[in-house]
């Protein structure tokens, strides 16, 4: 198909947006209820019937929007068009001290109401998210660049399943530690990266409460229109005011979050270099601490790995939500035998990847997050050319507009070379060989960080053997990038400590006696 006349297509059917064709399937059959979605490429997709943003978005504090008390605002943009999306408020120390009051005072009442109670509370706001799935994915892709197939498939109904995960927990908590009795922690302050911005809100926000803990959550200034949205939502779920509270800003509105004196716990995802400072900042406090931080991750295939498979797997480990992913299987190791084979196979596949409109269902690939991380990438990019190895990336033509990156990768990069080493958060990927599993494990193990690892071959023996050596949290065979709450996810050394997920998870938000 000519791009003219997809472009045509887009403006006449709402089948090529969002998903209401046969490809959608999935997504109908998921989601209790569909809005009516009129889209005209053309025209500005900030101001579609599904999607109305507000121009000035305010904090969400004691279960109310209210004015920040600077007075000041900063802009948010849709990175695939450089336009400005809204307004949001920019909280200062004072609004994150009214936002931690509110928390401390919720938290006397929802920490004794019964698991049942707090259990109905999320159930309803995993519902609420189902029935406006449509509008939460459309957002998230304007406000991050990534995919609507990503937002609408992967994004939004994680979120969900996280609230309806932990509402089954919500009751059941003494069954955490059999035998010993838990109590809610209190006040927990969180703060989430621009690459999930909902999931990672849901991801913290529901086991915190399913404890009987409060939250201030604070989402990152590129992408904060989603957790916006979720305030909302608790509205419509008539959440008790002050239960969850959201302030929007900067660093400085992070900073005075992890330093204020009546915050029990912090919870952190993002940057290791972050992740640092905030040990230092409660060190000596009682203040308890969940790092989930950066990852180089290996991704290994055996010769006798299903290869068509494996080249998918590997597609997905690197190139989804533009690389902008912890866990990404950014170094790839090849056994050596089949290397030139699978390498030719991922040029192959890679040049029918889609890059471009992230409202379009068809595109893989969207923009990346901000100017900012774009030219990250780009200078590391430089850097590995300059270092050596094969460079390739598809015959792909970028959007004139906006801050896209063409998916790449190096052939033949060495374990000392600096895209081995430095977490690039982007679609760049290395590529290295090896001969001997235990020669596999040694190059996947040498890294400063522990997140995640990938695996690929048809005998169990080989995956179990080999899994049982690498140093990492999580650790997928024959796939990638599968996440589910049940599951627990953190990792080790420079990727952080603690779990989040699953019942590892709730001990982070609960204190055992």
């Amino acid at each position: 198909m000519q791009a003219g006349t997809q472009n045509k297509k887009l403006k006449t059917s709402s089948k090529n947006v969002a998903g209401r064709g046969v490809e959608s399937t999935s997504y109908q059959n998921r989601f209790v209820k569909g809005i009516p979605f009129k889209f005209d490429y053309e025209a500005s997709v900030e101001s579609t019937e599904v999607v109305k943003i507000k121009s000035q978005n305010e904090l969400f504090i004691g279960g109310k929007f209210v004015k920040p008390q600077s007075g000041k605002y900063f802009k948010t943009l849709n990175p695939a068009t450089e336009n400005v999306l809204a307004e949001v408020a920019e909280a200062n120390s004072t609004d994150v001290d009214l936002a931690v009051l509110a928390a401390r005072k919720a938290f006397a009442t929802w920490s004794k109401l019964s698991g049942h109670e707090r259990g109905r509370y999320l159930f309803k706001i995993a519902r609420i998210i189902q029935e406006r799935a449509r509008e939460v994915a459309i957002l998230e892709s304007l406000d991050n660049g990534k995919p609507i197939k990503e937002t609408r498939d992967v994004d939004t109904p994680l979120a969900a399943a996280h609230f309806f995960y932990h509402a089954g927990w919500a009751d059941k908590l003494e069954y955490v530690v059999p035998g010993r009795s838990v109590a809610p922690l209190g006040v927990v302050g969180q703060i989430i990266p621009w690459n999930f911005p909902l999931l990672m809100a849901a991801w913290k926000i529901a086991p915190a409460l399913a404890c009987g803990n409060t939250v201030v959550l604070k989402p990152a200034e590129t992408t904060p229109l989603t957790a916006l949205l979720l305030a909302e939502i608790i509205q419509q779920a008539e959440l008790p005011e002050g239960v969850v509270n959201i302030v929007t800003g900067a660093g400085e509105t992070g900073a005075n979050l992890v330093d204020h004196p009546d915050v029990n716990k912090i919870a952190f995802t993002g940057s290791t270099d972050i992740g640092r400072r905030i040990q230092k900042a409660i060190a000596g406090t009682q203040k308890r601490l969940t790092l989930e931080l950066g990852g180089k991750s290996a991704h290994i295939i055996f010769e006798d790995a299903a290869i068509d498979q494996a080249i998918e797997g590997v597609i997905n480990g690197i190139y989804f939500n533009q690389g902008h992913v912890c866990c990404a299987g950014s170094r790839l190791l090849l056994e050596e035998s089949i290397s030139e084979l699978f390498v030719k196979k991922l040029k192959k596949r890679m040049q029918k990847i889609r890059i471009g409109n992230p409202l379009d269902k068809n595109t893989d690939i969207g923009a990346i997050n901000s100017a900012g991380e774009l030219q990250k990438i780009q200078n590391l990019v430089g850097v590995g050319k300059t270092e050596g190895g094969e460079f390739f990336e598809p015959n792909l033509t970028l959007p004139s507009k906006g801050y896209f990156h063409k998916p790449c990768f190096f052939n033949g990069v060495s374990s000392a070379a600096t895209l081995s080493r430095v977490e690039v958060f982007g679609p760049v990927l290395t590529i290295a060989t090896f001969r001997t599993p235990e020669e596999a494990v040694l190059k996947a193990n040498d890294t400063p960080y522990g997140l995640a690892a990938g695996l690929w071959s048809e005998k169990g023996s080989k995956i179990h053997k080999v899994a049982s050596r690498l140093r990492a949290g999580v650790i997928w065979a024959n796939t990638y990038n599968k996440f589910d709450p049940t599951s627990p996810f953190g990792g080790y050394y420079e990727s952080g400590f603690g779990r989040e997920g699953g019942r590892h998870g709730l001990l982070g938000y609960l204190e055992v006696k």
